[in-house]
């Protein structure tokens, strides 16, 4: 077999490159060893940047986004028994993020991933990268009990922190940065309305909790918890008294409980490899680079990274220029590194560190203090919130 990009990973950042690529008329095939259904029920995150709303839109994926994806124009930060109000909006001239379930934003690009007939493998094991160093990189994999050779003349490697196409670096051409975070997230979903019409961060002495949704009728909640902690060691209950006490009052006054959909900890790190390009492979999203959620630029980060990807790999087959290609890891980079530091700077401000004692405590309601009271600093957060501008 031969097609001309070879996609590791269906999750959106691979999705989302493929349909770049398919309106581009540029062949590719995704190749994903979970299988549809496991990809679909993965819980993420769901804070799009408005510059990532506007690629869906591109990419002819944006239409029920806009219809059910509910439009933030701000947030809030709660410490001190008050909250304080970031107004995106007035702040950032106008701009806005959207909140859309990652779960129905990968529905929506399967579905036209599907309608344009563009392949993709599922359940593919044993995938292994080859001669993607030279002139003819290959995939090989195995599919109903047969392998598989797939020829190309790129690979993207979409497919997250624990995929191959990292792996497949010789670990001399890579160097990784890395701070792993001396805490986790507990998160809880449930069929239950949100505590409040924008998302609201608290910083509390018992430790972080943000207040999320997915839709009017489906809440997203966050604690902090410690490394060793364990999903079932929180009941239902317990977890939502502890939340109440890290909310502000008012918060924790409208708060709605009910059963919990889905329960999980997830552990927090800041992780960037470089380059993100070797000869004809090119990393992208978590695959790359990893930042804790607090900043929710995840998802946001592997969609710069695409449509990056994506606007070099159409000037190379119109044009055969390679500038865009020899740019892409530099250009990626200046991107990844600036939201790495909004997400760890947001990561400090709000979380209470097992090292940081109450000095630690104090510096930090200094710095939320400021922020409250300081238009210049509340638009430095505004404008990394909602998403810094593309280059080029």
């Amino acid at each position: 077999m031969r097609t001309q990009v070879a996609i590791i990973g269906a999750g959106p950042a691979g999705l989302l490159l493929g349909q770049l690529l398919t309106r581009a008329g540029i062949a590719n095939l995704i190749v994903e060893r979970s299988s549809a259904e496991h990809v679909l029920g993965r819980i993420r995150a769901g804070v799009l940047e408005q510059t990532t709303a506007d690629l869906l839109d591109e990419a002819g994926v944006g239409a029920r986004m806009h219809r059910e994806g509910l439009v933030h124009e701000g947030y809030e930060l709660a410490f001190g028994g008050m909250r304080h109000r970031i107004d995106l909006r007035q702040l950032t001239g106008g701009k806005h993020v959207v909140v859309y379930g990652q779960t129905e934003l990968t529905r929506d690009l399967m579905d036209a991933r599907r309608a344009a007939e563009a392949p993709t493998v599922y359940e593919a094991d044993d995938v292994s990268l080859h001669d993607f160093d030279g002139a003819r990189p290959r995939i090989r994999y195995a599919s109903g009990g047969t392998t598989h050779e797939l020829a190309c003349d790129f690979i993207a490697g979409c497919d997250g922190y624990h995929g191959v196409s990292r792996a497949s670096v010789p670990a001399a051409a890579l160097t990784t940065y890395e701070r792993v975070y001396p805490f986790g997230w507990l998160g809880l979903l449930s069929d239950t309305p949100p505590v409040a019409h924008e998302l609201v961060y608290a910083n509390h002495e018992r430790g972080f909790a943000l207040a999320s949704m997915r839709s009017p009728t489906r809440s997203r909640y966050y604690l902090q918890c410690a490394l060793d902690d364990h999903v079932d060691r929180w009941s239902d209950e317990a977890f939502w008294d502890e939340l109440r006490r890290r909310l502000d009052p008012a918060a924790a006054e409208a708060l709605v409980t009910g059963p919990s959909l889905e329960k999980s900890i997830a552990p927090l790190r800041s992780f960037v490899a470089e380059p993100m390009r070797f000869g004809r492979l090119f990393l992208a999203g978590d695959a790359a680079h990893i930042v804790p959620p607090t900043g929710a630029k995840g998802l946001n980060l592997a969609a710069a990274d695409v449509r990056t990807l994506a606007r070099a790999l159409v000037e190379h087959y119109a044009e055969r220029s390679e500038a865009g290609l020899a740019a892409y890891s530099d250009r990626c980079l200046r991107r990844v590194w600036k939201a790495s530091r909004f997400s760890w700077w947001f990561t400090s401000l709000m979380h209470r560190f097992p090292d940081g004692g109450e000095i630690g405590h104090k510096l930090q309601q200094a710095e939320l203090d400021y922020l409250a009271g300081s238009r210049a600093a509340q638009t430095v957060m505004a404008e990394n919130y909602v998403g810094l501008p593309f280059e080029g």
